[in-house]
């Protein structure tokens, strides 16, 4: 559980103490100029900065390329889908089994578009993830009048998913010592308990923290939710970074 509640960053970096909800609006910013952008360099520049500033977090080069492996997947596949079904201008072909297929020039462009822009977005989204404390980031989201009722559950949820990582931990542990993954029926057995064993004990615990929170008086007002007021210096430093990237946005 260590691992998981832990940030993998710096805790003296500067941009670890900078305010949740400036980090927050100037990440919205990027993403805008990201999904708006219409080249492929301003994406790829915003990659590779977050990218950095994830690596001067303390990140490890390991962790990262677990975060990025789904969506580069993704990007990956449009770039394909793009090249050799949507465009006009011929590239290159070759026939597979007597079927003739097609690259397109056209095509392969537009993909990289989208492949960079997949990317620029979640380099922005991974850096203010592994900067911010999830509390502090859900704090940011109800400032921004995002809906209580998301708040509180991601909240909860976010808790209590480590409780019940740690109890299906226990229950895996004990099916191996039995062997329960011996084969590949079993495992598929064993699996399947404990997936039915995660949702009972997810279901009598959230009937249980229930009834605990409301006995003692709970009425939605979180102490997370209430802010302090902006820094001058923080807020000035941040509209430079977002009018110095815009401009780039427009070239």
């Amino acid at each position: 559980m260590h691992h998981f509640t832990r940030q993998p960053q710096n805790d003296d970096h500067r941009l670890t103490r900078l305010d949740a909800r400036v980090k927050l609006l100037s990440a919205l910013a990027l993403l805008v100029m990201v999904i708006s952008c219409r080249g492929v360099a301003f994406p790829l520049l915003v990659a590779g900065v977050c990218g950095g500033i994830c690596l001067s977090l303390g990140v490890r080069p390991r962790v990262l390329a677990l975060r990025f492996a789904e969506p580069l997947f993704i990007a990956g596949m449009v770039l394909l889908l793009k090249l050799f079904f949507t465009g006009t201008v011929p590239l290159f072909s070759f026939t597979i089994a007597g079927w003739e297929v097609v690259g397109h020039r056209d095509g392969l462009m537009e993909g990289v578009r989208i492949a960079s822009r997949i990317a620029g977005a979640v380099t922005v989204v991974a850096a203010i993830g592994f900067a911010t404390p999830f509390t502090d980031l859900m704090g940011a989201l109800a400032w921004l009048r995002v809906p209580k009722g998301f708040i509180e559950v991601a909240l909860f949820a976010w808790r209590y998913l480590f409780v019940l990582l740690d109890d299906a931990q226990v229950v895996y542990a004990a099916q191996k010592n039995r062997l329960g993954y011996a084969g590949y029926r079993r495992g598929l057995r064993s699996f399947g308990t404990l997936a039915g064993a995660l949702v009972i004990k997810a279901f009598d615990n959230s009937q249980n923290i229930t009834t605990a929170m409301v006995q003692r008086g709970y009425d939605g007002t979180m102490p997370l939710l209430r802010h302090k007021p902006f820094r001058c210096g923080e807020v000035m430093v941040a509209l430079l970074v977002v009018v110095g990237m815009g401009f780039i946005w427009s070239l």
